[in-house]
């Protein structure tokens, strides 16, 4: 009931639903939105398996996104598993029925959610496999400009419903760009706020070199400071 409780459906979808009714496309809807459901609950499943906050699930006109209340350094295994939960019960459940309009649906939204656009899920695996390798305020930075990017490339022949479509991404993808710098502080503020038991271990030059999943020992003017001191002096914070 609590997750129930947390569904939150957008108005566009009435809207939606009652245009696809007097076109003759409410059938269509119908198996859109049932799989997105079903996509849904993948997250929501591994979500409560790794004990992840749900803030509320927004059903949209043609998607479905699951918002979280947590830290950005929870570990990255969890969030890899998280995002990939729901195309992967999507295509479980879906991929064997012998219906070929729902067959069309689904592999269309499968293969579009995989896209690497803020906020569909195949951002979250781009960013969350960038973070392996790079620091976390670059990977966040290379995963706006690529959503970007490739939106520009693909919505070049424009119709009602793909101009939606557009102007929801882009306006995500904007807000992502300006609330950067504030997702940076987040994730630094939450290293120094809380204590994480990373295993890995990286020696870095400044807060811009950080990575998500690791434990940093700063290397500046020819001497090692930990990650406690350096952050303290940033938000000038005494224990």
């Amino acid at each position: 009931m609590k997750i129930i409780s947390k569904i939150n459906i957008h108005p566009l979808f009435y809207v939606t639903a009652f245009i696809t009714i007097i076109t003759g496309f409410f059938k269509d809807f119908s198996y859109i939105m049932m799989i997105i459901l079903i996509h849904e609950l993948g997250h929501m499943l591994s979500s409560v398996y790794f004990k992840w906050n749900i803030e509320k699930i927004m059903i949209l006109p043609f998607g479905g996104i699951t918002i979280f209340d947590e830290k950005i350094n929870r570990p990255l295994k969890e969030e890899l598993i998280i995002a990939l939960s729901g195309p992967l019960i999507q295509f479980i459940v879906f991929s064997n029925i012998n219906n070929p309009l729902i067959l069309k649906y689904h592999y269309f939204l499968l293969f579009f959610n995989l896209l690497p656009i803020v906020p569909l899920d195949g951002s979250k695996i781009f960013n969350i496999c960038l973070n392996y390798f790079l620091p976390f305020k670059l990977s966040h930075i290379i995963t706006i400009i690529v959503s970007f990017l490739l939106l520009s490339l693909i919505f070049v022949k424009f119709n009602l419903i793909i101009l939606l479509v557009f102007t929801f991404l882009i306006f995500k993808i904007i807000d992502e760009y300006f609330n950067h710098k504030n997702i940076f502080n987040k994730f630094l503020m939450e290293r120094y706020l809380y204590k994480f038991n990373f295993k890995r271990r990286k020696i870095v030059r400044n807060t811009n070199s950080m990575f998500r999943d690791n434990k940093h020992l700063f290397y500046i003017d020819n001497k090692y400071q930990t990650e406690d001191e350096i952050l303290q002096k940033r938000f000038d914070i005494k224990r």
